[in-house]
């Protein structure tokens, strides 16, 4: 490994550069790179406070600083752009055939972190030619619904552009999953349990076994019989497993397994009342499914000795794990409740609210599918908790988008202005994008309607201003009359304008809406479109019907 010095040097150089690319990065960015200087995994929890320290400090410049930071470091930094694109390799045995799976519960609409989680699980298999599995881990009837099924097909199939190679519901199995649960009891591995909920929890923490613990198999099989046809009261009994009650995971001190929700299914109905939980039904699943290769975020970790357990008891496959930190979405509301409850409140106007960091807000705010692969990619298998936050997916987006988005004039919060002695101009041609200066977008020139901001008459009234890429005027003190001055380009502040403009409006970050001006080029877009408005921002183009021009803000 590098010295200290040289370390600091190496964890500098990559932190510019990922805030020079991207507007900001993060310690899971910068520590692969590390392994090209001589950095060892076993060394990986100690330099990590340094990452992070570090990283936190570069993410205070801006770009322009971090780009006059840089040359001093570049020297420390590896020239190979190239294998460094794309997830890193996984260490896959010989001869192995890859299938992974996506295995969401359909509760709520999915957020950034979600597809993340989807993606890292769609292109490894991709990558060594395997197979990508959807599984819907619907066994909680009060919770899920078709709603989030069908939410999950259009933002993530149809947005992330995934195509899985099988798609299943572990509701269906529920025939499959009573039979592996009727073989636990018989192997005197399972048993039913009436202790209520309190007291369950202080033997668990004292490690201490419960009565319902030595009965008979015959005992439990026959009050499993009446468990399955709803006999008992709902909380009234369990299934648990008999596990070890002095392990030190607390989740091997005799889990459940299967408890009772008499809620209408959105599938099944009112067919079953007995439901499994998440880690008795995953193993067997996952094992049914063929799954090969698991890729999981370490907040699980406890949970695998159960699982494992399970799977021996029963004579499951077991799969290859591979355990990656956490994706924690910071500054954004994600708990599918408490979005619930805004969006019944009328608060948010619904799941794609631009407030929220859901799929299907951020599509509509015009974040591509590029940069959400492009975001997985660079974090990759990081084993350290990776927080996101708009800025970074904004940064990744910007140079995605604007290579294509073509550019336009909008003036929010407008004011109109008469100009005074102005030169016979009646349209004006402006480049649409520049890299394309031989298409011209056309501008009509009226001056007896210029419109302007409110915000730049404030700070420039009684100046001299040039409206952008047309002529150069004086902004009145008061009135609304300004004086042309000159054609001259002068070195002048310089604000954009809009003649004869059409009204839109833009939905911002925070909910709000700004009204405004844009030039007549708009009413061209079609819904969907992603455009700039020339210093204000990337918007995506959501309602463009009978004069009605809506837009929603991306970023700057």
């Amino acid at each position: 490994m590098s010295s200290s010095i040289d370390l600091d040097n190496e964890i500098k150089a990559y932190a510019l550069r990922g805030v020079i690319e991207y507007g900001k990065t993060t310690p899971g960015n910068v520590l692969p790179k590390l392994f090209q200087h001589g950095l060892k995994k076993e060394d990986i929890k100690t330099i990590m406070p340094q990452i992070t320290k570090i990283v936190s400090e570069i993410n205070k410049l801006k770009k322009d600083a971090a780009e006059k930071e840089y040359p001093k470091y570049e020297k420390y930094v590896v020239k190979r752009e190239e294998k460094e694109k794309g997830i890193p390799e996984i260490d896959i045995k010989k001869g192995m055939k890859v299938v992974t799976r996506m295995a969401p519960e359909p509760s709520k609409y999915n957020h950034l972190g979600h597809a993340m989680t989807f993606l890292l699980n769609y292109l490894y298999a991709k990558k060594y030619n395997g197979k990508c599995l959807l599984r819907f881990e619907d066994t909680n009837p009060e919770k899920v619904s078709q709603e989030y099924v069908d939410a999950m097909k259009s933002d993530v199939l149809d947005y992330l552009e995934i195509k899985p190679d099988a798609i299943r519901f572990v509701s269906d199995d529920m025939p499959l999953l009573y039979e592996y649960a009727e073989k636990l009891i018989k192997m005197e591995k399972a048993f039913m349990c009436f202790c209520n909920r309190e007291k369950m929890q202080d033997l668990r923490h004292k490690g201490i076994e419960c009565e319902c613990r030595m009965k008979a198999e015959s005992h439990n099989m026959e009050e499993w019989k009446l468990f399955l046809k709803g006999k008992f009261k709902e909380g009234e009994a369990v299934l648990r497993v008999k596990g070890d009650m002095k392990s030190q995971n607390h989740v091997m001190r005799d889990s459940v397994l299967f408890r009772q929700i008499n809620a209408k299914h959105y599938r099944h109905g009112t067919k079953y009342k007995v439901w499994p939980m998440y880690d008795f039904y995953n193993p067997i699943e996952d094992s049914f499914m063929g799954i090969t290769l698991i890729l999981r975020s370490n907040e699980f970790d406890l949970r695998v000795e159960l699982q494992d357990y399970i799977k021996d008891l029963l004579k499951l496959d077991k799969q290859m794990i591979v355990q990656y930190g956490r994706f924690n979405v910071i500054d954004f509301t994600t708990k599918g409740r408490e979005i619930r409850e805004l969006v019944e409140s009328g608060e948010l106007i619904g799941w794609d609210d631009p407030r929220l960091i859901t799929l299907r807000a951020l599509k509509r705010r015009g974040i591509t599918k590029e940069a959400i692969y492009e975001l997985t990619n660079q974090v990759g298998l990081s084993k350290n908790q990776v927080n996101l936050d708009f800025d970074i997916i904004a940064a990744i987006n910007r140079k995605i988008i604007d290579k294509t988005s073509n550019r336009y004039f909008f003036v929010p919060n407008s004011i109109s202005l008469k100009i005074i002695n102005h030169p016979d101009t009646e349209e004006t041609e402006i480049p649409i994008h520049p890299n394309k200066p031989e298409v011209k977008r056309v501008l009509p020139v009226s001056a007896a309607d210029i419109s302007i901001s409110k915000q730049d008459y404030e700070t420039f009234k009684g100046k001299e201003i040039r409206l952008l890429r047309l002529y150069n005027v004086k902004l009145p003190i008061k009135g609304k009359k300004a004086q042309f001055t000159s054609l001259e380009n002068k070195d002048i502040p310089k604000i954009t304008w809009v003649s004869l403009g059409t009204n839109t409006k833009v939905l911002m970050p925070d909910g709000n809406w700004i009204k405004g001006k844009s030039d007549s080029g708009i009413l061209n877009l079609k819904e969907g479109n992603i455009i700039q408005f020339e210093r204000f921002g990337f918007c995506r183009c959501d309602k463009n019907k009978k004069g009605i021009c809506e837009f929603w803000f991306s970023h700057k």
